[in-house]
């Protein structure tokens, strides 16, 4: 089961100059619980977004740079070889960013989205979930706080 999962404004925005637009708390909660354990495959861009690789989780970076080789994670130049080195675990995920989501929603089984409730300036997207393939069989409301700014829903969709 290939899951791409990915938190999303209402235009499908997901970041801008490498970084995201928000800070929503128990977003990353949800993400570490669900890939903790997990093979997480990611372009170069998101991976170096991160200060240090994340804890317990096999990093598969994918780039068309020929000489990348950064600490803490495995690189690879396609997304078929991507999968094949994640095999054996039963639900790789993929995170991002905008290039790797649409290689990524063409193979995916399943997208874990958090659509957070606001729009935002953006430079990076996420691609349309062609709704004639997909099917929302999940959603979770969550309040906007005093440790969200934004109001967010946790959608769970399957291919159909």
């Amino acid at each position: 089961m290939i899951t791409i999962i990915a938190a999303a404004g209402q235009n499908n925005e997901l970041g801008k100059d490498n970084d995201l637009v928000w800070h929503l708390p128990d977003d990353f909660k949800r993400f570490k619980k669900l890939t903790t354990g997990h093979h997480i495959i990611m372009g170069r861009k998101t991976f170096e977004t991160f200060p240090k690789p994340l804890p317990n989780r096999i990093h598969i970076v994918i780039t068309r740079n020929k000489d990348y080789q950064p600490d803490g994670a495995i690189v690879v130049h396609s997304m078929k070889e991507a999968l094949q080195i994640s095999e054996k675990d039963e639900q790789p995920f993929i995170i991002g960013g905008g290039e790797i989501y649409k290689i990524g929603i063409e193979v995916a089984d399943k997208i874990e989205l958090t659509r957070v409730n606001n729009t935002f300036e953006a430079d990076t997207f996420f691609p349309e979930i062609p709704i004639e393939e997909w099917k929302l069989i999940a959603e979770e409301f969550h309040e906007k706080d005093e440790k969200h700014k934004f109001s967010f829903v946790y959608q769970t969709f399957t291919r159909k």
